[in-house]
């Protein structure tokens, strides 16, 4: 298990909690590796009941570190990234997600997974895949058109729009906005008692039933997502945009056509 993968166990509670708050919880391969080995072992402990993943009061995640991410790239669907997405998108039990602060990339669509989202009303969220010459990730080509229609789904995946945990609530994607981040991971552990009070089996199965009419196709979506993901990593566009932001400037596309 990653040293930045916080494991906290409490009646049947997991917590899987982002502690790299020195680089803004940014995922690294090791960090990817740690979440989907604590969420395939928790498929299968009759002792967890409910998962969460939080961050801090302030922070969720700043998405991939691009250093650590440029260094040991996906390249296949046994990468730690993309077990953790197979691990999250298949999990039977009930996922709590409490947001806070920013949530970039993969720190916002894997809410897309999650059964109940607690967010801050002052969270930043962004997925900025294609300013990054990249393409979208974990079936949020597919889900956000299903939840938000294709035009404000355009607005967040073409053009890479930050938004609001306030909006997030109103959009969907989030259930519940609190006024700040002690009170989300509050309420979001408040939210897990709760399921944990509820027949087990009866919440595997609801979840299973919701999720039955697009599941596979979901599975299909990622799993080209992933390929065509990889594939644009070693493209021109990406190298400059990556560069770029390593760089701290702004990436020059005139050359590309």
């Amino acid at each position: 298990m990653s040293e930045h993968i916080l494991v906290e166990r409490e009646q049947g509670l997991l917590t899987l909690r982002l502690n790299r708050l020195d680089k803004k919880n940014a995922l690294t391969a090791a960090m990817y590796a740690g979440l989907a080995d604590a969420l395939e072992a928790a498929e299968g402990d009759s002792s967890v009941r409910v998962v969460m993943i939080a961050g801090s009061a302030d922070c969720f995640t700043a998405g991939n570190d691009i250093v650590d991410f440029l260094e040991q790239p996906p390249t296949g669907p046994d990468s730690p990234v993309f077990r953790f997405m197979r691990a999250l998108m298949d999990f039977s039990k009930p996922v709590v997600a409490a947001v806070a602060g920013p949530a970039v990339g993969i720190g916002t669509t894997l809410l897309l997974h999650c059964d109940l989202v607690c967010v801050s009303r002052d969270a930043k969220l962004k997925m900025p895949f294609v300013n990054l010459a990249l393409c979208p990730e974990f079936g949020s080509s597919y889900l956000l058109p299903r939840l938000l229609g294709h035009a404000r789904a355009a607005q967040l995946l073409l053009r890479g729009d930050g938004f609001t945990g306030e909006q997030a609530g109103a959009w969907g994607i989030a259930g519940e906005v609190l006024a700040d981040g002690a009170a989300t991971l509050e309420r979001a552990r408040q939210a897990a008692q709760e399921l944990l009070s509820l027949a087990p089996s009866a919440l595997a199965v609801s979840k299973r039933l919701m999720k039955a009419p697009y599941i596979d196709e979901l599975r299909r979506v990622v799993r080209e997502e992933g390929d065509v993901f990889v594939g644009r990593l070693s493209t021109p566009e990406a190298i400059e945009a990556l560069s770029a932001f390593t760089q701290r400037r702004q990436p020059d596309f005139s050359k590309f056509i």
